[in-house]
């Protein structure tokens, strides 16, 4: 079995700063599950040496977790991996606010000849057309309409 590529060695000092995490109610799901599988993948207590499955299997996480903390833990240290990153898919607002200003009112007006009211895709095309943005979809419309407290009607 080849050697594992991240290996965890905790101080003594780290591994009571896990026992503490894991019982003060104060810690987040994600510091609990971290800490315990610290704690279970840790070489450096002369107990049994548990395998990455084995640690899946006692912390119920899946076998790529406990690799993604072991690696968290080797190359950023403890207090990296017990920190919960922000999260890297959360882009800025799709629309900015002078663009959410002026597509609101535009939903509150009367709609187009000939239709009884406005749909999401038919505000989306309008506000292209009146160059509040360059290019927007219906969901964008969609959501941004739902964060306002405004009623059409």
């Amino acid at each position: 079995m080849p050697a594992k590529q991240h290996v965890v060695c905790l101080s003594a000092e780290e591994r009571h700063r896990l026992s503490t995490i894991i019982r003060r109610t104060g810690s987040t799901a994600l510091q609990q599950r971290r800490a315990r599988i610290l704690l279970h993948a840790d070489i450096s207590l002369s107990g049994p040496r548990l395998t990455d499955r084995e640690v899946a299997a006692a912390t119920q996480v899946e076998l790529r977790t406990v690799a993604r903390v072991r690696e968290l833990y080797a190359v950023h240290g403890l207090a990296h991996t017990l920190a919960r990153r922000p999260r890297s898919d959360r882009g800025r607002g799709l629309l900015t606010g002078d663009q959410e200003a002026q597509l609101i009112p535009l939903a509150c007006s009367t709609p187009p000849a000939g239709m009884a009211r406005w749909t999401l895709r038919l505000l989306a095309n309008e506000a292209v057309r009146l160059e509040i943005v360059e290019t927007v979809s219906h969901e964008t419309v969609r959501t941004t309409l739902k964060k306002t407290s405004s009623s059409r009607g």
